[in-house]
């Protein structure tokens, strides 16, 4: 079976006056579909570039990005826009929603650039939102609901258009502790449901949700590694919730 994401060889250079930043050296990696994979490293590692590539919001200066069969390496912002749009789903740290609109009109955002009807939109936007627990706060907006409340609806917007991957980058870095935890869950739960994560994050605790971490150095893989304690998560949650039926 072909990886959904192939990449090889992927370089990514900046020119900053007259100083040239490789902020990527060399990164080759594949993933499946249906993996969920956290991206580890520290500040400068070429984690967010690698991130901004994966999500098709940059183009590499070398090497060659096959998504989903594509290849996504050359292509024109447009081009790019597209695939975005088709393909991916995105979780940010700052939820990236719009102030002034409901829950409903922001997670239905991405099917107004795909063409879909009004009344389509609405249906499917309160499915999505249903999906993640905030079928009772469609008409609420953003600064009328909590910060986990928020993410929640980023979350419903990233799966509205049923995209290949959904790239999370730091989806807890603004939430406290208990609504990490949530946040973490859900996203557990759309793994669950056969969705391919990405996952990017500094945080080690974040990170072992995951079922393969791959850690960054100085624009190289530093290692690529399936998560050792992910079976003792799993085997947990399995007697939890046994113990809980009876």
């Amino acid at each position: 079976m072909e990886p959904l994401i192939t990449l090889k060889d992927i370089g990514r250079k900046y020119v900053i006056g007259t100083e040239i930043i490789h902020a990527l050296k060399s990164v080759s990696l594949s993933i499946n579909k249906g993996e969920f994979v956290a991206l580890m490293g520290p500040s400068g590692s070429g984690k967010s570039t690698l991130m901004n590539i994966l999500g098709c919001l940059d183009t590499p200066s070398k090497g060659e990005y096959i998504l989903n069969g594509t290849n996504v390496s050359h292509m024109t912002e447009n081009e790019l826009a597209e695939v975005r749009n088709e393909e991916i789903g995105f979780v940010f740290q700052t939820f990236n929603l719009l102030p002034r609109n409901t829950a409903l009109d922001n997670v239905a955002l991405p099917l107004v650039y795909a063409g879909v009807g009004k009344e389509k939109r609405n249906e499917r936007a309160k499915n999505s939102l249903i999906n993640v627990g905030l079928g009772n706060r469609i008409d609420h907006k953003p600064n009328e609901l909590s910060g986990g409340q928020r993410q929640r609806v980023a979350v419903a917007r990233a799966l509205i258009n049923n995209p290949s991957i959904i790239l999370a980058d730091e989806p807890t870095g603004n939430l406290d502790t208990k609504t990490s935890i949530e946040i973490m869950g859900l996203i557990e739960d759309i793994h669950a449901k056969g969705n391919t994560i990405i996952l990017v994050t500094h945080e080690e605790d974040i990170a072992l949700h995951a079922h393969r971490i791959v850690r960054m150095r100085d624009g190289l893989i530093e290692k690529d590694f399936a998560n050792p304690n992910i079976q003792k998560v799993e085997r947990h949650a399995a007697t939890t919730e046994a113990l809980t039926e009876k």
